[in-house]
């Protein structure tokens, strides 16, 4: 049986570890053991498990652990460990049972052995006894004094044992453990001496005296000393080049020089910490690493930052070599190996490539060398010059280098803000970056955060100290001379990008240039395949060879499992300066054509599998090819698919209003596809697109373009709650279709208009606007979209009979027209029906209907208006516990859309449940604020509903005066507009 005293406290049977229990019967153990032989007294025993505060039943609690612990060691065959012997307890484990005693005993016979080789074979078998710190887990304990004791004839050991293989010349393998040993203890003035004797013996003199230098002040700063006469002995003695410290010879065979050829750090290296923490802590280990980058990201400084860092962990030597990968003159392999073994002070080089390479690694064998190979074009120029072992190689290349074997990779992005910042912050000066912050962050982001662009950028400015950040950030903005801004003496990043561009193959270069000229930062494999006229599948592999180029990259996988693309910002500049270049405005124009003809007809398809409720264009045939898969996953969850679309489609239709392609942009635009992607909180979307499909058809002189977008332009600002510029340009497209003689496009502008008038609360407008849209459609299945508003309006106005008759019309016509969303809008009106009626449980009923169906089909706002409209009929029922949880929620939706109508009338129904339950404060903080939407609205009828439940509330309080007034100015509003309330109060 074995006792472990040398890391966390252990006691090992031929059948197992022996189940110790807890910290402190574990404690009890080691206190026990570390006096082994020794009685240890209950008291001794309760200070050091209870330091502080033992409790009353300290004694009965050790008398528990040793019984727990006699068991535990009787199961496994040691019955007579743990002996009682007044006043306390005695531990009897034979002495080479005991790790430390053990160790000590090691330690001991190697100080009395008869060579260097046997005292080194005692020590390593001494050390091989540590699992980790002495006594882990009992730091907390009176113990740790012990821990101290243990941990200091580690450290003899480890001095011993670094003597014993210096005096056997293994200073070349040592050099990195004392390296090590060093840095952990940096007042060691023993393993310090022994570095520098290593350091010597391996030719690196200036860094053994660089060591001693850091050792003085090391102890001049912690302790206040000089350091001892033995370690300036040894100084002097370096100083003197005395040969006597030259020792046996290595081991290693003949000596061989440690070249020291890293490049100069970069002084104003920035960020980085996660790579430089991770390459670090690898490489030490004699790993392989490759961090792969566009260029300009800062691969070589990274590298150079991190070899300087780890180079005494090298002691053997540093070499570098430019491998110029993506220049026209790649360095050959075998010319790298001869450089590489002249300053290892081979003599003669071989000739042969492979004769070098052989021993190239043969030289290198049981050395610490570590390799930099800076700039690699391909895994065929590097896999020669990896030495093997335990040297570090850091490799960087703007290939991932997929094809070697037992490499870690890193890829390197752009820098983050504040990284971004602190770089321009160090080339520029802090005062000035400071001044003008918010316009360095601009010049940041300008410059895609890329480290090169940021350098060029900062030392434009720091070459010009009367520019303000200002003028920079201006002539950056302009996307046509960014590039040409980004340039200074040597440097260009332009330059860069060329490079990676005149490596790749014709189909790679074209699918770059067009995806430039697009314009589309994010995408997925199928814009390259409508870009090129690729098959999908050979799109894919297209992107991926950019990929591995460092010109795109992967950005994520969304939720519906389609890999997703990035392209820096300017690298897409680039791309779209090749475009313009290389390729006939007519070729580009169609390959931008053939994208937005991809997204329409996908739109085509899931109006086609899902039709919306609304007036639509007529479809057309763009001709485009759309794969099944695609297809299928589009149509499986349209909202999202669009959803995840949206940046790239918003780009995508600006360059083709652009291009000239105003037809496709306008149809596109004018499409009814609901909250999938036009929906109302797209409102920044809707705007760039309409507003670009509207210059593009006006360029064109093309009037049914202009009015078709003026109609959309409409339906945006009704969505907005925008209501009366919304009117007042559906009244210009009205016109403008009258003008054309286009009836379906009057009643598209018909209908707006009667929605518009039906939010505000104009009813005997809104009727007339929504007849004449219906009269115009005839037997169109789109006329049920002006029929059903209509028979809002009469509801709205009381004529239930009229309005009951044209809703179940409509529900008719959705449902024979597959259209679930029209379907969902008329059973909720029918909802509204029901409560107005009476017939709550109907309501409810319809209500949640409706509901069901919006939630099938992802659209969150009208969801969020079912759930209102049962609350309503819950709230005349009583179900006051029922609608309040219903409502917070639909009010948190409307939040999340942006949809302020939404907002007003929920707050409204909030105020009428708090009124219904008497909770007259929360009722006035709703009602009021609701109030206060309306205003901003300006939206009469829901105003005065509004006042309505305020009147109710001021009579609750007994404010009859203030109930009056503000039922009257209701009463007006309800007269001038026709409102069925009118007649109700008035009965009333």
């Amino acid at each position: 049986m074995e006792f472990r005293l040398l890391g966390p406290i252990e006691v090992i049977a031929e059948s197992g570890p022996v189940p110790l229990g807890g910290t402190k019967p574990r404690t009890l153990l080691a206190a026990l053991l570390l006096e082994n032989g020794h009685v240890v007294p209950t008291a001794r025993l309760i200070d050091v498990i209870w330091p502080d505060d033992p409790p009353d039943t300290a004694k009965a609690a050790i008398q528990t652990y040793v019984k727990t612990l006699r068991q535990a060691l009787a199961r496994h065959g040691a019955a007579d460990v743990i002996l009682t012997r007044a006043p306390g307890y005695l531990a009897q484990v034979p002495e080479d049972a005991l790790d430390a005693a053990r160790c000590h005993d090691l330690v001991t016979r190697a100080r009395a052995a008869a060579t260097p080789q046997e005292a080194a074979d005692l020590l390593d078998a001494a050390l091989a006894l540590w699992r980790g710190p002495a006594l882990a887990g009992l730091e907390a304990t009176r113990l740790a004094g012990e821990a101290i004791r243990l941990e200091e004839l580690r450290l003899t050991a480890t001095e011993e044992r670094m003597a014993a293989g210096l005096a056997l010349g293994h200073h070349g393998r040592l050099a990195s453990e004392l390296a090590a040993l060093v840095g952990r203890h940096p007042a060691n003035e023993r393993l310090r001496g022994q570095y520098m004797t290593a350091l010597y013996r391996l030719g690196r003199q200036s860094d053994a005296l660089a060591t001693f230098r850091e050792g003085r002040q090391v102890l001049v700063d912690e302790l206040g000393l000089d350091p001892g006469p033995e370690l300036a002995a040894l100084y002097h003695a370096i100083l003197r080049g005395d040969p006597l410290l030259q020792g046996p010879p290595s081991d290693h065979g003949p000596r061989m020089t440690a070249p020291a050829q890293l490049p100069p750090p970069p002084a104003d290296f920035t960020g980085r910490l996660a790579e430089t923490t991770a390459l670090t802590g690898a490489l030490v280990t004699g790993t392989v690493q490759v961090v792969a980058g566009r260029g300009g990201s800062g691969k070589s400084a990274l590298a150079a930052h991190v070899a300087h860092r780890i180079a005494a962990a090298f002691p053997d030597g540093q070499l570098h070599a430019e491998l110029r990968g993506m220049s026209e003159t790649p360095a050959d392999p075998g010319e790298v190996l001869g450089l590489f073994l002249k300053a290892l002070g081979a003599d003669p080089v071989p000739a042969d490539p492979t004769e070098r390479a052989e021993l190239y690694r043969r030289l290198l064998t049981g050395r610490r060398v570590l390799v930099l190979l800076d700039d690699a074009a391909d895994e065929r120029q590097v896999r020669p010059l990896l030495p093997g072992g335990d040297c570090g190689v850091l490799i960087t290349s703007r290939n991932r280098l997929g094809g070697l074997s037992g490499v870690s990779r890193t890829d390197l992005d752009v820098l983050d803000a504040d990284e971004a910042l602190e770089l321009l912050e160090r080339i520029v000066g802090a005062e000035r970056v400071t001044a003008e912050e918010p316009v360095a962050r601009e010049i940041a982001e300008l410059c895609g955060r890329l480290p090169l662009a940021l350098r060029i950028a900062g030392a434009r400015l720091a070459t010009r100290q009367r520019w303000p950040l200002r003028l920079l950030a201006g002539r950056l903005a302009d996307e046509r001379r960014r590039l040409d801004e980004l340039a200074i003496a040597d440097l260009e990043v332009r330059a860069g990008f060329e490079l990676s561009y005149r490596a790749l193959d014709p189909g790679a270069r074209r699918a770059l240039r067009r995806l430039g000229h697009l314009g589309a930062t994010e995408f997925a494999a199928w814009i390259v395949a409508w870009l090129t006229g690729e098959p999908a599948a050979e799109a894919e592999d297209t992107v991926e060879r950019l990929v591995d180029a460092q010109l795109v990259d992967f950005a994520r996988v969304d939720d519906l499992g389609t890999p997703r693309y990035r392209v820096h910002d300017l690298v897409r500049i680039y791309g779209r300066e090749r475009a313009e270049a290389e390729e006939p405005a007519e070729d580009l124009a169609a390959a931008v054509g053939r994208v937005l003809g991809g997204w329409l007809a996908l739109a085509d398809q899931v109006t086609a599998d899902a039709p919306s409720d609304e007036i639509g264009p007529a479809p057309v045939t763009t001709g485009a090819e759309i794969s099944p898969g695609l297809a299928a996953q589009v149509l499986a969850a349209p909202h999202d698919w669009f959803d995840f679309e949206q940046p790239a489609l918003v780009v995508g239709l600006e360059r083709a209003a652009a291009l000239g392609l105003h037809e496709l942009v306008c149809r596109f635009a004018s499409a009814r596809l609901g909250p999938s992607f036009l929906g109302v909180n797209r409102f920044a979307s809707r705007e760039r697109i309409t507003q670009a499909a509207l210059a593009a058809a006006r360029r064109a002189g093309d009037p049914h373009g202009v009015a078709t977008m003026l109609a959309e332009l409409g339906r945006l600002r009704y969505d907005q709650d925008r209501f009366a510029e919304g009117r007042q340009v559906l009244d210009e497209a009205l016109s403008a279709f009258r003008d054309l003689g286009d009836t379906r496009g009057q009643a598209v502008a018909l209908a707006a208009l009667g929605v518009i008038c039906r939010e505000t609360g104009r009813l005997a407008e809104a009727l007339h606007f929504l007849d004449g849209a219906t009269a115009l459609l005839g037997d169109d299945p789109a006329v049920h979209y002006p029929q059903r508003v209509a028979a809002s309006v009469r509801l709205e106005r009381g004529d239930f009979p009229e309005a009951w008759a044209g809703l179940e019309s409509c529900l008719r016509g959705y449902r024979a027209a597959g259209s679930r969303r029209g379907e969902g809008l008329t059973l909720r009106t029918m909802s509204l029906y029901h409560r107005a009626t009476g017939a709550y449980d109907q309501a409810i009923e319809a209500a949640e209907a409706a509901r069901d169906i919006f939630t099938r089909l992802g659209d969150p706002l009208m969801e969020a208006y079912s759930i209102r409209a049962r609350a309503k009929a819950e709230i005349r029922l009583g179900r006051i516990d029922v609608a309040l949880p219903a409502l917070e929620e639909g009010l948190s939706l409307c939040q999340a859309m942006g949809d302020r109508w939404g907002l007003g009338v929920t707050l409204r129904t909030l105020g009428e449940l708090h009124l219904a339950s008497g909770q007259l404060d929360d009722a006035d903080a709703c009602l009021t604020a609701s109030l206060q939407l309306w205003d901003e609205l300006d939206v009469l009828l829901w105003r005065a509903r509004t006042e309505r439940d305020l009147a109710r509330l001021h009579e609750a309080r007994g404010d009859h005066e203030a109930a009056e007034l503000a039922l009257d100015r209701a009463l007006k509003i309800f007269r001038d507009q026709g409102a069925r309330e009118y007649g109700e109060l008035k009965r009333g």
